[in-house]
């Protein structure tokens, strides 16, 4: 910041004279922070009430330390007590609570486990809120107490919002704080689709939450990256994470750690070559390869800064001791994008580097790398399932060479020889070399030569996905379209809940207007750490590049660990210009006596009566400007109230509809717990669907247990929330079926099986009541009714057949394992007897036993 000359008088040194400075003022209370009350102002009582720098000042022209735009120093002072060392720790225990949160809980993807971070963050988000408001509140009326020698009077809420508005402001005007407001503009998105209705009200209810979840932990990062230890407590979080996910993966598969679900087997050759694959605790391979990716690139950079000088052998060590599990986690994912993703970023890591420093990031590199592919070979060679003594031997063993290898390559490069650092460098290129030839021998080329299958199946996906885009190209169908309509659309039988590439995910759910936000949003912060933090931007490049190729920003947490690698470079920004402020110097003039004050006094007197002086030939110019001014002034407090009260309403909103649909969780679980069609399991079902009627789930199982036509009434109503849910189609079909309405249950089935014509299972449903459907029509007398809902059913088997017999043939990849069902075949015949206008001999087998 530039030197700000005031008065002649003594020349200070200082390190912030912005308001966003004085509000970061020094945790440790040192005498060289910024104007602090006992340093500079009570030094000779030279701070009294009838000073210079009177706190109801508002005409201070000469400028001296003017930290707002009313002139008030008072409130920075305020700011500054209430923004100390306490309110830094409470930010990032909290920040870092919710990162490790996010790890424990499946990376966030299922909104069960959403629902109570969200109700975390939320509430304490709130109560931080109404403790700083109250604060300073409480304050400002002791002050006013002591000055005026009045009595507290209590004030209504709407008076004490509009005295605390401009407090809030202040924080919503740090800087970095406007990156809310991408996650809130997706937000925005996902509830205007629930408003107005998409495919899944659930799915885009679940969405916002997820994006006002990211909007919150956004909120706490940047206060926290504005805070003068913030780089600190940002470093320690993305270290507490990293060495939790990795470190838990490996101990999982070394036998130490029971982790449920953390290693998928598999006989697939194609999905892996040693039989298992390290999920770790996202409990996906893929997501997590690319996560473990992340963070090994931005250990790498950091050994790479230590290695290039010659330090001590123990911070040598400590700077290269999370390479080798963090590499080794990546390997035993066995995820090919991560290491395709993972290799790029190293690669545009390599080149950014200047030439004297990229001998240092291959030597941090080689050993760790090595090691950790000879471990991956042992590890994979017991299918991820070793002895734990053996296990933990191996790991140990390979740990130890990593360090050591390190540590003696250093020390060559450093030795000063004339021929020592090309040794080093070659030494380095060699065991890096070594490594990835082991590696793509180990696993690429074994899951290559047996089939390119699952390629060939995210190929189709998006294929069809890109079809279904085009329908909603700028808007979207909401969240969870693809989960919702990819049964209706793909073109051949794959299995895949998710489309397997982010941009694509988003095109479906917010079109264009969401890819438009997030490109945005990414190369802004990609931007801002090119400039401010380089050595994060490997770890960003595998976020873009592996969520193009999988289902990554689907978890919550890479989110989050997006938000917080954007903080930490905001945070690294605003520490190296404190540093570079720290030197500026400012002048200004302190009035030590009282006749000082009043001369100061007159002569400002004097000045604004000259400057008024020649307004007054025209009287009437004086009540205009007095008007819009005063309407200035109302309209910039209607704004900052306003903003006050939305993110205020958001916060409640947010808490209310979250609690609501937890409930809702814990109450369809209980319900599931119980007997089928006791009252218990009713009671639970009934209050599961009061707190959260969206969730199809919760409707489907409650129909099931009701009588028939309050559960079509019921499932009718579910359609209007879940339009392309074919289980409720087949729901209804049935009860129709149930009724003697054959024409009507027909219908049901038809859309049922539009929307997931790949489901064997469910045709086979659809013909079994459609028999019974005609059966009891035919018994009831309406034997034309009989035989048209018979020949509907007849067409239903035929085109269930001949679908069956085209994925039989082979010319498409059959994941889904389509065939014809069992006793789909006497159902089509009983049919057939039925159309023909015959009474047929049912056989009991066949027609009282459902599928």
């Amino acid at each position: 910041m530039k030197n700000r000359t005031m008065d002649k008088g003594v020349v200070r040194n200082t390190e912030y004279v912005d308001n966003r400075d004085l509000c970061n003022g020094d945790s440790r209370g040192s005498r060289d922070s910024t104007y602090n009350r006992e340093d500079t102002y009570n030094k000779d009582h030279m701070y009294k009430k009838d000073d210079t720098y009177k706190k109801d000042d508002k005409n201070n022209s000469s400028g001296a330390i003017q930290t707002d735009a009313s002139g008030s120093f008072s409130q920075s002072l305020r700011c500054k007590r209430y923004s100390g060392s306490g309110w830094t720790v409470g930010l990032g225990i909290l920040s870092i609570v919710l990162l490790l949160a996010g790890c424990l809980s499946r990376g966030l993807y299922y909104s069960a486990d959403l629902y109570p971070v969200l109700l975390i963050v939320a509430g304490s988000i709130l109560i931080m809120i109404v403790l700083f408001l109250v604060g300073i509140r409480l304050e400002k009326e002791q002050e006013q107490e002591q000055e005026q020698g009045r009595k507290q009077v209590p004030l209504s809420p709407v008076h004490w919002l509009g005295n605390n508005e401009r407090m809030v402001w202040r924080m919503i005007r740090i800087p970095g704080m406007w990156w809310v407001l991408w996650p809130l503009g997706m937000m925005t998105c996902f509830g205007v689709h629930a408003w107005a209705g998409s495919v899944s009200k659930q799915g885009s209810m679940d969405e916002m939450l997820r994006w006002s979840l990211l909007a919150l932990f956004t909120l706490l990062t940047a206060l926290l990256a504005a805070r003068t230890d913030g780089a600190r407590w940002l470093a320690c979080g993305w270290q507490m994470a990293g060495g939790l996910l990795v470190l838990s993966g490996i101990l999982a598969v070394c036998g130490i750690l029971p982790l449920p679900f953390g290693v998928m087997r598999t006989a697939d050759p194609e999905i892996s070559s040693a039989g298992a694959r390290l999920g770790g605790l996202l409990q996906y391979p893929n997501a997590y390869g690319a996560v473990v990716g992340m963070y090994a690139l931005e250990r790498l950079t950091a050994a790479a800064r230590v290695i290039a000088r010659p330090v001590p052998a123990g911070r040598l060590i400590a700077a290269v001791l999370p390479l080798m599990p963090a590499q080794a986690a990546l390997l035993l994912s066995e995820s090919r994008g991560a290491w395709l993703a993972t290799g790029c970023a190293a690669v545009a890591a390599f080149a950014l580097q200047r030439r004297g420093a990229r001998l240092p990031l291959l030597l941090a590199t080689a050993a760790p790398l090595a090691c950790a592919a000879w471990l991956y070979r042992q590890l994979a060679a017991a299918q991820l399932a070793p002895a734990p003594v053996p296990g933990l031997l191996a790991l140990a063993g390979a740990w130890a060479a990593a360090l050591l290898g390190t540590l003696l390559l250093c020390r060559l490069w450093h030795s000063g020889a004339a021929k020592a650092p090309r040794a080093a460098a070659l030494t380095a290129i060699v065991l890096a070399g070594a490594a990835a030839a082991l590696m793509a021998v180990a696993s690429t080329a074994d899951r290559l030569a047996a089939g390119v299958g699952t390629g060939v199946s995210r190929l189709q996906m998006w294929r069809d996905a890109l079809q279904l885009w085009t329908e909603a190209a700028w808007l979207g169908h909401g969240g969870d379209t693809w989960r919702n309509m990819f049964r209706a659309i793909q073109s051949s039988p794959y299995v895949g809940g998710e489309v397997h590439n982010g941009l694509l995910d988003l095109a479906l759910d917010t079109g264009m207007i969401g890819i438009l936000l997030v490109t945005g949003w990414f190369l802004l912060t990609l931007r801002s750490i090119f400039h401010f933090a380089p050595q994060l931007m490997p770890s960003v490049l595998v976020f873009g590049l592996h969520g193009a190729m999988d289902f990554d920003w689907s978890f919550t947490l890479f989110w989050m660990l997006f938000i917080w690698l954007g903080a930490w470079a905001v945070a690294l920004k605003t520490e190296t210009e404190g540093v570079q402020r720290s030197s500026v110097t400012v002048k200004y003039t302190p009035i030590r006596s009282k006749s000082g004050s009043k001369s100061r006094s007159k002569s400002r007197s004097r000045s604004l009566f000259l400057r008024y002086l020649p307004t007054q030939s025209h009287p009437s110019a004086v009540p205009m400007r007095s008007f819009f001014h005063n309407l200035q002034r109302v309209t910039a407090r209607l704004i900052r109230v306003s903003t006050v009260m939305i993110i205020l309403f958001c916060l409640v909103g947010t808490v209310w509809l979250t609690s609501r649909y937890a409930v809702a969780e814990v109450q369809y679980r209980q319900a599931m717990s119980e007997p089928d069609g006791t009252p218990a399991q009713k009671v639970h079902f009934m209050a599961a669907l009061q707190s959260n009627p969206n969730r199809p789930d919760i409707v489907i199982s409650f129909a099931r247990s009701l009588p028939g036509r309050e559960a079509e009434s019921l499932l009718l109503n579910s359609l209007s929330h879940s339009p392309m849910h074919p289980q409720i189609y087949i729901e209804l079909g049935r009860l129709a079926a149930q009724f003697g309405e054959g024409q009507q249950a027909g219908g049901y089935f038809e859309q049922a099986i539009a929307l997931n014509r790949y489901d064997g299972l469910g045709q086979s449903t659809a013909l079994y009541w459609m028999e019974q459907a005609a059966r009891r029509e035919w018994k009831a007398g309406y034997r034309d009714r009989a035989r048209q809902t018979a020949a509907a059913g007849v067409q239903m088997y035929e085109r269930y057949q001949l679908l069956a017999e085209e994925v039989g043939a082979g010319d498409v990849r059959n994941d889904r394992r389509f065939v014809m069902e069992k006793h789909a075949p006497g159902y089509g015949e009983n049919l057939r007897r039925l159309a023909s206008g015959s009474s047929p001999p049912f056989t009991p087998e066949l027609t009282k036993r459902s599928p």
